[in-house]
């Protein structure tokens, strides 16, 4: 076997250059082995695959070590994302650049000492009483001007059971949407499996439970779901209620202290949950476990003004104890 010119003269043999295509089909198929929810890998190949792909060839660069600190941040500046997005979007980055490190790809990450992306984090907001009341009574009012395949006191129903389910459960829409009917269990709902093994529960008031056992079908009835059908993706049906629920707020017309609308979006629903528990006085770390939140410090920052608030009514509560004491 002949030996490598550089092994004639004592020197180890060059390594070979890792082009920037291959390392992204073995971080996306790792990605894939790993069992990452779906909308997450969808993320990373929207990044990766259509995006810095694209942008890395149109450069002229083919090898994973000729991206260096500027390469990655003039990727970063053809982004036209909002502050939020950009900001999960470096960090995909940096994540991918640490597994090529990690592979022995490279031998630093280039992505590391990009600048951090300033986000303003705008404060929770949520529905309180009097707005949740207005929004469900707008649900037997509401009447989609497209028509549709399924009576309209269906559809009212079916979009109050929707509303109903995410108040109480805390669920995202997407998981709303696709919620299977065992997971419903008497007047309780399977949420998730903790990290430790543990399942997540949550009571549902007896109204929502006899609403959603009662759910007239879809147009495309599925006995395994109580409001998909199964067919195509979950996105679709996904876009299709949050077109349902962008005519429902205009119905309902909820308007701020100042007579201006208030904006309001499904996610909100999620939001009410996390907050009326709070001010309920349930405990940060058990609103945390319902929301299936990875650290109490992000329940923290997502919903810190109403932390503070509970703060609050618990020296009232304090206060109003010494006048009983001093009785």
């Amino acid at each position: 076997m002949q030996a490598s010119p550089l092994a004639a003269y004592g020197m180890p043999p060059q390594k070979k250059r890792i082009t920037i295509q291959y390392a992204l089909e073995k971080y996306l198929t790792d990605a894939k082995s790993r069992g990452l929810e779906k909308a997450t890998l969808s993320k990373l190949d929207t990044t990766f695959k259509k995006q810095f792909l694209p942008w890395a060839i149109g450069e002229g660069f083919e090898y994973l070590d000729e991206i260096d600190l500027d390469a990655a941040q003039n990727f970063r500046s053809t982004w036209t994302d909002g502050a939020l997005a950009k900001s999960k979007k470096q960090e995909r980055l940096i994540g991918f650049f640490w597994s090529c490190v990690r592979r022995g790809y490279i031998t630093q990450n280039p992505a590391l000492e990009m600048g951090k992306i300033k986000v303003i984090h705008v404060p929770t907001d949520y529905f309180p009483r009097d707005e949740f009341d207005k929004i469900v009574d707008a649900t037997y009012v509401y009447g989609d001007p497209r028509g549709g395949f399924i009576p309209l006191e269906d559809l009212r129903l079916r979009l109050r059971a929707m509303t109903l389910l995410m108040r109480w459960s805390g669920l995202r829409i997407r998981d709303a949407v696709t919620l299977e009917k065992p997971r419903l269990q008497g007047d309780s709902l399977f949420l998730y499996q903790a990290k430790t093994g543990t399942p997540v529960y949550v009571p549902l008031p007896p109204f929502v439970v006899k609403t959603l056992n009662e759910l007239p079908p879809g147009a495309r009835p599925n006995p395994r779901y109580f409001f998909w059908s199964g067919n195509g993706e979950p996105k679709s049906a996904v876009a299709n209620w949050q077109r349902a629920f962008r005519r429902l707020f205009e119905i309902a017309a909820i308007k701020k202290l100042d007579g201006t609308l208030k904006r309001c979006h499904p996610h909100m629903f999620r939001d009410t949950f996390a907050v009326e528990n709070l001010l309920a006085g349930i405990p940060i770390d058990q609103v945390s476990l319902l929301l299936g939140h990875a650290s109490v410090r992000i329940t923290e920052k997502s919903y810190a003004p109403f932390v503070k608030a509970r703060q609050l009514q618990l020296q009232e509560s304090v206060r109003n104890a010494w006048q009983i004491a001093s009785l």
